[in-house]
């Protein structure tokens, strides 16, 4: 936003490729992509900040699987999350009648919600009476309002896989926004995977940036805002804490203490595997679906969150699946294929939970096991290794408590008391996320602080 504007502008990167958590390798075998922390990807075909960019232009290019999100059960079943408005509004309305009005109502304008959701929660919205539709149902607990509104288990449990995505108890206020979001997404923007892995992402935001005249440094970590010019507008990618760090005694004391006690988040135990074949789910359903949600029933999937919040651990956790080689065959050699899962954790939790992972797919695809050729698994303290940003294995950019979604870090938002420096990471509004938009509206404040006027793009060099 800024190159756009006209300002000479460099990245300073510490990690020696561009990305943080939206970078592949391969982690287990050559000839097998591995997304490291993001890979699909439902807002990021919606931001706003990303669709004023030609990123396709730049080697970008979204798969979408036929289904965004399947939800097996114990008997073999699946619940859908379709791509189909229709259906989906069938789906959840057909026992609640007011829901499929209410979902279709939103559908038809999901590009002018999704600006208005990807925005901080306080401000003056352009579509109020939109917003205001979107706003009775959405900021409630999740666990109640599965209760209130869907009778059949299944509903319930595909609703609550979407809202754990909040990493919040489902007991606890606006985890139910999270679900709305994703269900809503789903049908308007789908869950798109990006062809060769999420790197493909950082890499078409990179080219356009140096198109337009940018500079990226990469391989160097800043230790101290005394790096730059005092003269410099400098907007940092970095967590409240690494913030007050960086800028040490320039900031006053009261606000440093406000950045201390941002609290962050659970943490995630990830692996990857290289697979000698397709996952053999017994839901025919799940082998069209780009991401597969693993927790049984409602009930089992709130008692793993909650545990998570309270500092346990559970046999049986909320487990996230992504299989992108079954509609990408650049990620693994001819015939093989890769998977990517997570689960919620403690903050910076040591506890191992390959085995509970793994039980958990074996339990919805017998045989599992005997396809993995090769896995590689990251603990909260490796990913933060890997990025600082992840601190301990949080990568939401700090816990989604109703206050730190209000105030996020602080009232100040993406300003700090200095006058030339601001926050653009995930711990600031709309939050964590492939979208761009915390550092879309970071730089819009940049630029009124220091009165540039936005203008058209320079040509491409």
């Amino acid at each position: 936003m800024l190159a756009q504007a006209g300002v000479p502008t460099t990245i300073v990167e510490s990690e020696p490729v561009v990305g943080g958590g939206t970078r592949s390798a391969e982690l287990t075998l050559p000839g097998f992509a591995h997304d490291i922390c993001s890979a699909v990807h439902p807002l990021a075909v919606s931001s706003p900040a990303f669709q004023s960019f030609p990123l396709n232009e730049h080697g970008l290019e979204w798969i979408q699987p036929p289904i965004p999100l399947a939800h097996p059960f114990d008997d073999g079943s699946a619940a859908v999350l379709d791509r189909s408005s229709s259906r989906t509004c069938e789906h959840f309305g057909q026992e609640s009648p007011l829901l499929r009005p209410w979902m279709l109502a939103l559908d038809r304008r999901w590009p002018d919600l999704v600006s208005e959701i990807l925005c901080p929660v306080l401000h003056i919205p352009s579509s109020p009476l939109l917003l205001a539709c979107f706003g009775a149902l959405a900021p409630w607990p999740a666990l109640p309002t599965a209760r209130f509104l869907f009778r059949n288990r299944k509903t319930r449990a595909l609703f609550a896989g979407l809202a754990a995505h909040s990493v919040l108890p489902l007991e606890f206020l606006g985890s139910a926004v999270f679900a709305w979001v994703l269900a809503l997404a789903a049908h308007a923007a789908g869950w798109p995977i990006p062809r060769g892995g999420s790197q493909k992402i950082a890499h078409a935001l990179a080219s356009y940036f140096a198109n337009l005249g940018g500079r990226i440094v990469t391989g160097h970590r800043v230790l101290s805002l005394d790096e730059f010019s005092a003269h410099s507008l400098i907007l940092c990618d970095v967590t409240p804490r690494q913030l007050a760090d960086l800028a040490g005694g320039r900031l006053p004391l009261s606000f440093r203490r406000r950045l201390y006690r941002y609290r962050y988040g659970p943490g995630v135990f990830k692996i990857d595997w290289a697979l000698s074949g397709p996952i053999p789910w017994k839901a025919r359903e799940c082998t069209q679906a780009g991401v597969i949600h693993l927790g049984g029933t409602m009930e089992e999937i709130a008692a793993s969150e909650r545990a998570v919040w309270q500092g346990q651990v559970v046999d049986r956790p909320f487990v996230l699946v992504a299989q992108p080689s079954l509609f990408d065959s650049s990620r693994a050699p001819l015939g093989k294929h890769t998977a990517w899962a997570y689960c919620h954790v403690p903050h910076a939790s040591a506890a191992d939970m390959t085995g509970s992972i793994e039980n958990q797919i074996e339990r919805f695809a017998p045989g599992f096991r005997e396809c993995i050729i090769a896995r590689h698994v990251f603990a909260p303290s490796s990913l933060e290794r890997h990025n600082a940003n992840l601190v301990g294995g949080d990568i939401t950019g700090g816990a989604n408590t109703f206050m730190q979604l209000l105030f996020r870090p602080t009232a100040s938002l993406y300003r700090t008391p200095l006058k030339a420096v601001y926050l653009c990471s995930a711990s600031t509004p709309p939050g964590g996320g492939v979208h761009g938009m915390c550092g879309f509206h970071a730089a819009h404040a940049a630029l009124r602080d220091h009165r540039i006027s936005h203008r058209n793009p320079p040509a491409p060099r």
